[in-house]
Parts: structure tokens; C-alpha cells; sequence
């Protein structure tokens, strides 16, 4: 076999709220074409768009109909996030079905929620899991008998600062480490997909919105998942990229920003985003790669070069932001190559 390419993408919202133009993926189809596979987070359900969720204010669903903007360019999305809830997971979930969309990270039981999609093709076979911790406390969760999302629960604390009797007022620092049994339940499903597939992506919903530098569990549950055996774990929620970390064989994009996004709500945090691309070369190390992403003023994805303003400027923030992952971002022709700083590849060489 040759080369497999994987493309990943951040947040996707099919909201029709002015800002989606008709063919809002025009101007990259030549790049998605141009994948195997193709996944992506869809934050938003195809439901009631007239039905607000009732604890997030002026959030509605999206229109059912708006399921033709993303088919035929993704091969399976992730579905567990904070804005798939209650009764909407049912209907939206048998339109992704109707329209042929596997999917992963919500169902009408537990089980269901945590059950993968996996896609094959040309011979290699890719399976998705997909898991929020980021979700209503109250309703959300999907358990034994009732709909919703695969959830991992976080406990937060806060340390003081090591200052504080010095310098009154300092701020604290905060820790946050996943419950362990939601940990260990997410490790036992990579485990068991581990041996029915190639490639192993988990899609984590995590992180703090806005905000571009990786919480403590978000490392905790990235680098778990990776010992348990997936090769992939990508990052959406906060709706701006965040770090990257090549940790043992594995791939961690800590966020991956925004793709498609038609929300007024939000408009100075849902441009920018990162279109990743993993090369997959048997008996050879995989190249991680990533193009910028951004928006038009009439709604259509666009890829910036590294050389262009807005490329330069994402592509240095990740850059930066990776540096504590002792990973190195480098501007390579039209995208940002993704290596080790200290050099070396074992990405993709999973221990015999």
C-alpha cells in the first residue's frame, strides 16, 4: 500500500444564522478530495432549530436540513459535546444516518454513546471514539437507560499560589485530573478497538473556551489514551487551536480551533482553526502536518499559507504554544510540519 492521508478538523456548527454561505466548503474541496479519510467535530444537532437548550441562553439546534453542508466531505464526525443534549440525540443522530454519516460520542444509551464508527478504505481501517468533558452536570451524560453523550467527569481544585502569604491576592493555580473510572472506561474502549483497526482517533471535547493553553487533565486524559492504544487524539471545544505534543507513538492536537462555524454568537473565536493532515506510510514513521484555517465574510473555509499574515500568525501561536511539549512547529511550503524537538519519529510505530 502507499500513502494514507487523514485529514482532521476542528469544531463544525451547521447553524444557518447568516454566516454559512451555500457551499461553505467550496474553496477547500480540493483538499478534502484529496484525503482517505476525513473526520471532523460536529458541535451542533440536526433538530427543532426553534428549541433553545435550556442551560446554555440563545443556543439552539441547528436546521435538519443543514446536514447536506458537511456530506460527501467527512467521512465520520464526533458527536460527543456540550451542545448534544437530551431529546435532540435521537433525531439528529437518524438524520446523520439517513444521510450516511457514521458517527461516535452520542447515542440513545450508553453503549450507544460510546460505541465507534469505523470507515474503511483502500484496505485500511480507521475507527473513531469520541468522549466530552464538557457537559451539563444535570440531564447530559448518557447512562445505562437514557439518551446523551460519552462523558468523562473532571475534578477541579485550586492550589494556592506559592507567593500567596508574600503577595495577598496572587492567583491560584488551577489542577484538574479526570475521574478515574470515566479514565479507565475510556482506556478499556481503545483497548478493544485497538484490535479491530489500523488507526485508533479519539476525539476529546475539553478545554476552557477562549483560552489556548492546554488544561492539566487535558494532558492526563490525551497521553492515557495513547498508552491504551489510539494513535490519535484531537482536541475541539475551546474554538481556538491550542498545543501540540508527539507523545510516545501517538499524536496529540490539543485543540484544533474552529472549522465551520454558523454562530453569531461568538464571531471573535470561530475563525480560526487548524486542518491537520497525518500521513500514514506503512512500515514508516507518519508525518503530521497543518494548514490555518479561516472564514470569509460570506461564509466559505479558506487555508492560509504559513507566508500570509493570519498563517504566520496562527501558525506562530501553535508553535509557541507546542514548545512545552518539547514538539517543533516549522513552516514547510503551504503548511506547518510537526516534528520532535529533539528529533526523531516514532509517530505511527506502535511497540510489537
Amino acid at each position: 500500500m502507499g500513502t494514507t492521508d487523514l485529514l482532521l478538523t476542528g469544531d463544525i456548527n451547521c447553524k444557518d444564522d447568516g454566516l454559512l454561505s451555500d457551499d461553505p466548503l467550496a474553496r477547500i474541496a480540493g483538499e478534502l478530495a484529496s484525503a482517505d479519510f476525513r473526520f471532523g467535530n460536529l458541535e451542533g444537532a440536526f433538530h427543532d432549530p426553534t428549541v433553545a437548550l435550556p442551560y446554555k441562553p440563545g443556543w439552539y439546534h441547528c436546521e435538519p436540513e443543514m446536514v447536506s453542508r458537511i456530506t460527501g466531505s467527512f467521512d465520520a464526525v464526533a458527536c460527543a459535546n456540550n451542545v448534544h443534549f437530551g431529546e435532540a440525540i435521537a433525531p439528529s443522530l437518524h438524520r446523520l444516518d439517513d444521510a450516511g454519516m457514521p458517527h461516535s460520542g452520542a447515542g440513545n444509551d450508553l453503549t450507544a454513546a460510546r460505541r465507534p464508527a469505523i470507515v474503511e478504505r483502500g484496505g485500511t481501517t480507521v475507527g473513531l471514539l469520541s468522549y466530552t468533558s464538557v457537559f451539563w452536570p444535570l440531564g447530559h451524560a448518557a447512562t445505562d437507560d437514557s439518551p446523551g453523550v460519552a462523558a468523562v467527569r473532571v475534578r477541579t481544585s485550586y492550589q494556592p499560589h506559592p507567593r500567596l502569604i508574600e503577595m495577598p491576592g496572587a492567583p491560584a493555580i488551577v489542577r484538574s485530573q479526570p475521574e478515574a473510572a470515566d479514565l479507565k472506561a475510556v482506556c478499556d474502549d481503545i483497548t478493544r478497538l485497538r484490535e479491530r483497526v489500523d488507526v485508533v482517533l479519539v476525539y476529546c471535547h475539553w478545554g476552557v473556551t477562549g483560552i489556548d493553553d492546554a488544561a492539566e487533565y487535558q494532558q492526563v486524559l490525551g497521553r492515557a489514551a495513547i498508552d491504551a492504544g489510539a494513535d490519535i487524539v484531537a482536541g475541539a471545544h475551546p474554538h481556538v487551536p491550542q498545543g501540540i505534543e508527539l507523545y510516545r507513538s501517538g499524536a496529540i492536537l490539543y485543540s484544533l480551533g474552529n472549522f465551520m462555524f454558523g454562530w453569531k454568537l461568538h464571531p471573535h473565536m470561530t475563525s480560526d482553526g487548524l486542518l491537520a493532515r497525518v500521513q500514514m506510510r506503512p512500515g514508516q514513521p507518519w508525518t503530521l502536518s497543518f494548514t490555518p484555517v479561516g472564514r470569509t465574510d460570506h461564509g466559505q473555509i479558506v487555508t492560509h499559507l504559513p507566508d500570509s499574515v493570519d498563517g504566520r500568525r496562527i501558525g506562530d501561536r501553535v508553535a509557541e504554544l507546542s514548545q512545552r511539549f518539547e514538539t517543533l512547529v516549522e513552516a514547510q511550503g503551504d503548511r506547518f510540519v510537526v516534528t520532535r524537538a529533539g528529533g526523531g519519529n516514532d509517530f505511527g510505530r506502535r511497540p510489537s
